[in-house]
């Protein structure tokens, strides 16, 4: 992946346990989508669309607090990802805005809010609950 090839809103990359950014993880967020890179040799990218995102949390684990850093994780609809740790980043509550922010912009885009995400389960129960009822005792 180039810098040219998306219009990054903000990229970081994970940090050691001294706060500085010797790994070769590096993250980015674009107005559609959460992308993690890993790898030097042999690189893998992940990617998460933002209307997707169905929570997030920040935690402050005491090593990372005391080099100003901290971790977002990020649960999502996403079939290869429902889960995500974006792992020791600078300005973590920032970030946080960030996403919601764009998550936001996303949803209303395409119309979707987190209760429409979250009841999806619910209706296919439903649907599969009324085709046993509508049987009508022939089985």
């Amino acid at each position: 992946m180039r810098k040219n090839d998306f219009e990054y809103v903000w990229t970081d990359k994970k940090r050691s346990i001294f706060g500085l950014p010797l790994t070769f993880t590096r993250y980015f967020l674009t107005e559609t989508k959460f992308i993690t890179r890993t790898g030097f040799l042999n690189v893998d990218e992940d990617e998460i669309d933002l209307y997707k995102i169905t929570d997030k949390k920040v935690r402050y684990p005491f090593f990372q607090r005391l080099v100003n850093c901290g971790t977002i994780i990020i649960y999502s609809r996403d079939a290869d990802t429902p889960s995500k740790e974006v792992h020791c980043i600078k300005n973590v509550r920032k970030v946080s805005e960030l996403i919601d922010k764009y998550l936001n912009v996303m949803r209303d885009k395409y119309g979707i809010r987190g209760r429409d995400m979250m009841s999806m389960h619910a209706h296919d129960h439903c649907d599969d609950c009324d085709d046993v009822h509508d049987h009508d005792g022939d089985y």
